[in-house]
């Protein structure tokens, strides 16, 4: 094959000609593996026919092989000391995944910060690519950091019309399992405790329990919503104020996440109802004092070290590729765990 007029040939290329994975071609090449012997010789034989120069390997420290994940804390309202546990578990499997693909990984928290700051930590910066944090960005926050000429994966938010690249929660198969759980109960009244603060996952997983309600034929009265502050002690003072204005109360409550249940359950319990004997609660993030809790509270554990784990493949992809590729939008199931805050 005559390749003195193309371009340079990409490990892609590589691959489709060998017909298989890019990332079956690219363990072949670095000699990892569980690959038949028929496989490398035809990947072999393709990087002859093609002329295929991989990139040379880097030492972990150099920065040009280095990933970088940004911890961002716009407003701290749920990037905070009480999730400082979630996102390390992000970490962990980030660097795992790093460390078998020879990256080296950097992390650097970002607080109160502003666009201009955010972008100041990956322009001008050799790195092979960036993972951020997307909890607290906006819309306009991604379509900007998109553009900033970097790999980049978002992870912990999911904007489904974006030209971006996400991993997160399968927020509605798994809140479908909440509201299956209330359907088996017979539970008369259910209710919907959300939150007034700006997160893209919030807004996801509201729509993704009345969406899952609704294919269970489960209504919803409004009484039975309302928002609260996604900081523990506001969550709790809101909740109460609510809840002691209405002559009664749900059987049972979903709440947008731990932090959110915490507080409704403090409020129930303070205004004389028992839980779960006269009202079930579940959150959602599995947080560490979940099963502290007196009752431990029933709630949606996250695949965190899954989802950065899956972040650091996906920018590997990326950078092997050499190209640009469609956006990947990533979704990762979570589980239900049982405990003793709902029947």
């Amino acid at each position: 094959m005559d390749t003195t007029n193309k371009k340079t040939v990409t490990l892609k290329e590589v691959a489709n000609h060998a017909q298989v994975s890019t990332s079956t071609a690219s363990l072949v090449l670095n000699g990892k593996g569980d690959i038949s012997k028929s496989t490398r010789d035809r990947v072999h034989a393709a990087v002859l026919e093609l002329n295929y120069r991989p990139r040379l390997n880097k030492s972990k420290n150099d920065s040009s092989h280095t990933l970088r994940f940004l911890k961002i804390a716009k407003h701290g309202q749920t990037v905070n000391r009480d999730h400082n546990h979630f996102i390390s578990d992000y970490i962990d499997g980030m660097s795992i995944e790093a460390s078998r693909r020879d990256y080296a990984l950097e992390v650097i928290t970002l607080n109160g910060t502003d666009m201009h700051s955010i972008l100041s930590a990956i322009e001008g910066s050799d790195l092979s690519g960036i993972i951020a944090l997307g909890t607290e960005l906006t819309e306009e926050d991604i379509t900007v950091l998109s553009k900033c000429g970097q790999h980049i994966v978002f992870i912990d938010t999911f904007y489904p019309f974006l030209e971006a690249n996400f991993v997160n929660m399968d927020n509605d198969q798994t809140i479908f399992a909440v509201a299956s759980q209330f359907k088996n109960s017979k539970f008369k009244r259910v209710g919907f405790v959300g939150s007034n603060t700006k997160v893209e996952n919030f807004r996801l997983r509201e729509e993704a329990f009345y969406r899952a309600c609704y294919k269970l034929d489960i209504k919803i009265s409004k009484q039975d919503q309302f928002t609260v502050a996604a900081t523990r002690d506001e969550a709790y003072e809101q909740a109460k104020q609510y809840i002691e204005q209405q002559d009664s109360v749900a059987d049972a409550y979903f709440c947008v996440n731990d932090i959110v249940a915490f507080g409704v359950m403090r409020a129930l319990e303070e205004l004389g109802h028992k839980i779960p004997a006269d009202v079930s609660v579940i959150g959602f993030d599995n947080l560490p004092m979940s099963s502290l809790l007196s009752p431990s509270l029933t709630t949606i554990d996250v695949p965190k070290q899954q989802i950065g784990s899956m972040a650091i493949r996906l920018i590997d992809d990326m950078i092997i590729a050499q190209s640009t590729n469609p956006p990947v939008k990533a979704l990762v199931t979570g589980k239900l765990i049982i405990r003793e805050s709902s029947n």
